[in-house]
């Protein structure tokens, strides 16, 4: 099943004994695991909403995440699509112990953790599909920002959409190469790099994994990631950190690429850790901590007053996210759109647009069309709705049968309804707006994101298992 120079290499890298106790494991069925989106639902209640499917806490974030005993159809549950819920593989998330760690460090917060963070400026470099960018929101309030980028244009959509249904307005997503970060020079305190790799650590999963790996394939990952590496590392600043991962097992995209890190652009390893099928309830997944040489997180070059936004953020006792005043309204003119997205992102978002390709900011609330105002299907995934003058619906509570046909854009008539626009929500959470004609309604849902339940629910599903990531 798998090729034999990996076997080898493995052995070599690993020892005989743990490689073929590991390969035992790639030949299983693997994990199946769910991650919270806090501020739309809590742990208990979406424990609540799986039943006995829910299993044990995920151990390095059993305050966000569980493994469940099988996997369901997560394309016809209304809640998954309301973003409440993230299906994501359990190794992964380490990510956000280590994300935890370097927010604590230059919060000055004691501990290893440090909650929701206070004005830091994030960057997930390879965001997409959206796991780590949605786990990464859920640690930060809205007086930081993160922006998720991926360069591969259809991934980046995927990573829109995802971004979408978390429903926060502090993040920008951008499809741009990493060398057009180096003109933001100190910008980010804290980049994640989910680097492109050559998969060991996901091939019970992704069968096209085992058959492109080769060793001059690994070799070429290798070095693509010191490519990546050294294009964006100039947009960190000094004394910012660094969380590389890869799913992979091998030396050359792990540890040497560390080594690399340290030695050439200039680095500190802090920790690193390998998670192992077999030994761990996850894929294979290696992660490590770095900080960027330098006397400070606060940038040299006076790029940005980076000093005062952080001290800003120390002496703040209460952040002011989820209230109105934190957000602000943004119009883009050439598309008639209309935006929310916190201070902090509309600050710098014509920073960003000046080297990246921003694709989705903030939230869209509603387009221009004549001298009307339609609401944006983004709008009712936001977990603040900012009001705007002009733009007026109704909220409507709907069964799971009616959330169904909705996500699917079947015939929806709902006679005891007001007219005009309507916000659907599945208990408690929106999913999107219609406009009520009385004997019919008419869908404002994004074709992109219509299900198709009978025969593509297989297609679905298949393709959220493989964009857990």
């Amino acid at each position: 099943m798998f090729p034999p120079e990996f076997i080898n290499d493995l052995r070599d890298s690993v020892g005989a004994e743990r490689a073929d106790r590991l390969l035992a494991a790639l030949s299983a069925e693997p994990e199946v695991s769910v991650r919270v989106n806090p501020d739309k639902l809590s742990l208990t209640a979406l424990r609540e909403h799986f039943g006995a499917l829910a299993g044990d806490p995920v151990p390095w974030a059993a305050d966000e995440a569980f493994y469940l005993t099988e996997r369901p159809s997560f394309t016809l549950d209304p809640l998954f699509h309301a973003g409440a819920y993230y299906v994501q593989e359990a190794s992964s998330m380490y990510v956000g112990v280590f994300f935890d760690r370097a927010a604590a460090a230059l919060m000055d917060v004691p501990g290893s953790a440090a909650g929701r963070t206070s004005g830091l400026r994030v960057l997930d470099l390879c965001a997409a599909p959206g796991g780590k960018t949605t786990q990464l929101l859920s640690h930060l309030d809205d007086t930081s920002l993160l922006v998720a980028n991926e360069v591969a244009p259809s991934r980046a959509t995927i990573l829109a959409e995802n971004v979408a249904r978390w429903g926060r307005s502090n993040v920008a997503v951008t499809q741009s190469d990493p060398a057009a970060f180096g003109a933001l020079r100190g910008f980010f305190d804290i980049a994640v790099v989910d680097a492109p790799c050559s998969g060991e650590g996901m091939f019970r999963k992704d069968e096209r994994a085992v058959a492109e790996w080769s060793p001059a394939n690994v070799q070429l990952c290798a070095a693509r990631q010191r490519r990546i590496m050294a294009d964006f590392w100039p947009s960190l600043a000094s004394g910012g950190f660094l969380i590389y991962s890869t799913c992979t097992f091998n030396r050359q995209e792990d540890e040497d690429n560390v080594d690399w890190i340290c030695r050439e652009l200039g680095a500190e390893c802090l920790d690193q850790r390998h998670f192992y099928p077999g030994e761990d309830r996850g894929e294979g997944f290696f992660a490590a901590l770095l900080r960027k040489s330098g006397p400070g997180p606060w940038p040299q070059n006076g790029c940005e007053d980076t000093q005062r936004h952080f001290m800003a953020a120390k002496q703040r006792s209460k952040p002011d996210s989820g209230t109105q005043d934190g957000y602000k309204i943004v119009e883009s003119h050439s598309v008639a759109m209309l935006k929310q997205m916190t201070r902090p992102l509309a600050a710098v978002l014509p920073q960003l647009e000046k080297s990246l390709r921003v694709i989705a900011s903030g939230t869209a609330v509603a387009t221009r069309k004549g001298h009307d105002l339609v609401p944006e299907a983004d709008y009712a995934l936001a977990v603040e709705r900012v009001p705007l003058e002009g733009l007026s619906y109704e909220i409507v509570e709907v069964s799971r049968e009616d959330a169904l046909k909705f996500l699917s854009k079947e015939s929806l008539v709902l006679p005891e309804a007001p007219r005009g626009y309507l916000l659907l929500t599945y208990q408690g959470l929106g999913l999107g707006f219609v406009k009520n004609l009385g004997n019919r309604t008419n869908s404002l849902l994004p074709n992109r994101r219509r299900i198709l339940k009978i025969p593509g629910q297989a297609r679905n599903d298949e393709m959220i298992a493989r964009n857990d990531g």
